[in-house]
């Protein structure tokens, strides 16, 4: 049974860091070849993608990110991470966590969430200007 947890949310100002982490645990081996990524959903709004990366370490960004958010996964500790710097008030939201199911590679960096078959449960990013 695949289970990712996050944690690293909290309050900050607007100009803020932030680093988000995300243990896996479950696979068979480690998470080199999972799809992984990052999402978002801020009350009344969809989830939307903010940053993934594969096997190779390619990454994506959503527009309203690049530059400020880096994605990176440590493979011998099965986490993930997001840093966040240079916060807005409009990145406050809830942040999720995402992972592929397939263990064996990953080619693709797009975030669609269907390509997530894993989720963790969230944790909660507020921005204050």
């Amino acid at each position: 049974q695949v289970q990712l947890v996050e944690s690293g949310g909290g309050s900050v100002q607007a100009g803020g860091s932030l680093r988000l982490s995300c243990a896996a645990s479950g696979y068979e081996r480690s998470i080199y070849g999972v799809c992984m990524g990052w999402f978002r959903q801020a009350p009344g709004q969809e989830r939307e993608g903010v940053a993934a990366i594969d096997t190779a370490g390619r990454t994506n960004y959503a527009d309203s990110v690049k530059g400020r958010f880096t994605i990176s996964k440590d493979n011998a500790k099965n986490t993930l991470y997001l840093q966040m710097n240079s916060l807005k008030p409009e990145d406050t939201a809830m942040y999720y966590c995402a992972a592929g199911r397939a263990p064996w590679y990953c080619g693709s960096t797009d975030l669609s969430s269907g390509r997530f078959g894993f989720w963790g449960q969230g944790t909660q990013v507020t921005v204050s200007s």
